[in-house]
């Protein structure tokens, strides 16, 4: 069977995997006044947090179904399967305009198609070591339907552990209050949260850097099944010395193999420079 494997630009995979597995990613909006940019195509993270450090105000907004249509007629032309995995529907609509696209779809075209939509549940890189996965398993030859079945193990089991160094980012964003910027700053409090069943939540709050990170590799420690056998991906906000520190950590835990890349412009825009996170499976994976 000929399968098609879309996700969007809040996975952030490196172009390595993205290209060596033909993963298509559909990019999310960024926005600065009146100017509008393709997630890591108009606009690259590195260029977005330089921005928000010098006081520019980026927002974001879902793909829009016109987009989905676009993408997924043009794949459906030619795969005899295409699967969406999506950002997770609980922090953006993104999933949802999809749905809206394969629904006017059914409508318009004559020749019936196999178009799976899948809502992850996952962001950031947490949403990309299961869509690695699942193009893996593409290319290996497996069936839609276990395909389907690890996609939806991994998104289940899948952990996102983060921090971010300034809360005024996230105040900025609606995620924060005014008063809980202004006090974390003024005593370097530095919150971690994590993703639960889609929903960004907060966990703890640690005064310092240093502390908090150290409090991540406990988290992965505490919640993480054979860390020596997973790949555990990484991101950031241009912060390589937090990556190296905390990846040092975990590597005392055992893990071997890590992802680590930058975080997405549509997550940065939100989380900003000094963005650190983790992500990793609660559980091993299930048999084949």
């Amino acid at each position: 069977m000929n399968i098609k494997m879309i996700t969007d630009s809040a996975c952030e995979l490196t172009e390595n995997y993205i290209e060596d597995l033909s993963i298509e990613v559909v990019p999310l909006t960024i926005h600065l006044g009146e100017e509008e940019f393709r997630d890591g195509i108009d606009i690259k993270p590195e260029e977005l947090l330089a921005g928000m450090k010098e006081g520019k105000r980026y927002k974001t907004s879902q793909i829009s179904p016109q987009t989905f249509k676009e993408v997924f007629k043009k794949n459906i032309a030619k795969y005899d399967t295409v699967i969406y995995i999506a950002f997770s529907s609980e922090i953006s609509g993104t999933y949802q305009s999809a749905m809206i696209a394969k629904n006017e779809l059914m409508e318009e075209v004559e020749t019936p198609f196999d178009l799976e939509i899948i809502d992850s549940k996952c962001v950031s890189l947490g949403l990309g070591l299961v869509v690695l996965k699942a193009a893996e398993m593409i290319t290996k030859g497996e069936s839609k339907e276990k395909i389907i079945e690890k996609v939806e193990y991994l998104s289940k089991n899948m952990e996102h552990i983060f921090t971010v160094d300034d809360l005024e980012y996230l105040y900025r964003g609606g995620r924060v209050s005014y008063t809980s910027a202004f006090v974390g700053g003024l005593l370097s409090i530095k919150p971690i949260l994590n993703v639960d069943d889609g929903k960004l939540v907060p966990i703890e709050k640690i005064r310092g850097r240093k502390k908090a990170i150290k409090r991540m590799a406990e988290i992965v420690k505490e919640r993480g099944v054979n860390l020596d056998e997973q790949t555990v991906g990484i991101n950031h906000g241009n912060d390589l010395e937090s990556v190296e520190f905390l990846k040092e950590l975990l590597k005392e835990l055992g893990v071997q193999h890590f992802i680590v890349n930058t975080v997405a412009a549509a997550i940065g825009a939100h989380s900003g420079p000094g963005t650190l996170s983790v992500f990793f499976l609660s559980t091993g994976e299930n048999p084949e």
